[in-house]
């Protein structure tokens, strides 16, 4: 279900690392502060100050030769100025020790974290790569371990199914509003009953198509469902119209149907060729275009 996995993280990276005998710098009069800043400064480099010289202004680094700084163990020969304004050797109260460990430090939300990226893989959605990535954090992840997200995955793991919700909500708005249009409870549950199979038809033809149920399919799916409910609402108004001047509940649907049944036809070939482009784009943005075409199609 993904694709593209890679980290930079790594635990057992050759380290090394200082070691101050913080008694002994403070009876030999060395603050840490100081050793610690010029040690830094002999070592990396720091700019103290440039100079202007034919029109070009020079920036002047301080830091030791290169000869003089090109193993760890060169640190024993460096000096810094105590208290009394003598020169101590580092050697004498820091030790230098080869470890493992992490090549980097990240944080988030103040707290460690070893940063993970992918994809989803072909065919599965970013909501079916997170579940995933859920799953197997709960199985292998030991006590006081968790995961995060950053950007577009953390903004979709937060909704969770909230779309859901939506989509219901709206689906109860649009039969209301078809129930004060026909006063009836009834008449809309056909219009509402003829989405899912429209529906059911798009996701089998996208998967088909090897394409993920991403935001490009939801938009698609919103061109289909306003398709699919014209087409409902005006099979049903010819019916009812007929069924007002006298017609049975059955011959009046099939009436509706007949009279609908071209038209239906035409609108529905049109909008099908105009997505044809869409379902056989190629070159930049092709995914997203093949996505829509291929769900309302």
């Amino acid at each position: 279900q993904l694709k593209g996995l890679f980290t930079f993280f790594a635990a057992n990276y050759p380290q090394y690392e200082i070691v101050i005998d913080n008694d002994v710098a403070m009876q030999k009069g060395v603050s840490i502060r100081d050793a610690m800043d010029n040690l830094s400064i002999v070592v990396g480099s720091t700019w103290e100050q440039g100079f202007v010289r034919f029109g070009q202004f020079y920036k002047v680094y301080v830091q030791a030769a290169p000869e003089f700084r090109r193993y760890p163990e060169d640190l024993a020969n460096m000096f810094v100025k105590n208290d009394r304004g003598e020169m101590v050797p580092y050697s004498s109260f820091m030790q230098i020790k080869k470890k493992q460990g992490l090549n980097e430090i990240s944080r988030y939300n103040l707290y460690p974290t070893a940063p993970i990226q992918g994809a989803p893989a072909k065919g599965y959605s970013s909501g079916e790569a997170i579940a995933a990535i859920q799953e197997v954090a709960a199985e292998t992840l030991p006590h006081g371990f968790d995961i995060g997200w950053r950007g577009l995955a953390y903004d979709e793991a937060s909704a969770g199914n909230t779309a859901i919700y939506i989509l219901l909500i709206v689906v109860v708005f649009v039969y209301m509003v078809l129930v004060g249009q026909y006063e009836s409870f009834i008449l809309p549950l056909a219009v509402i009953v003829s989405l899912p199979v429209g529906l059911f038809g798009s996701f089998l033809f996208l998967k088909s198509m090897g394409l993920a149920n991403d935001v490009y399919c939801q938009i698609g799916l919103v061109m289909l469902v306003g398709l699919l409910g014209k087409n409902a609402i005006l099979i049903i108004e010819f019916a009812v119209q007929r069924r007002h001047e006298g017609l049975s509940i059955k011959d009046s649907g099939i009436e509706g149907g007949r009279l609908r049944f071209r038209p239906i036809l035409m609108t529905s070939f049109a909008f099908i060729a105009g997505l044809i482009p869409l379902v056989r784009a190629t070159g930049p943005g092709a995914i997203g275009n093949r996505t829509i075409g291929s769900t309302a199609v």
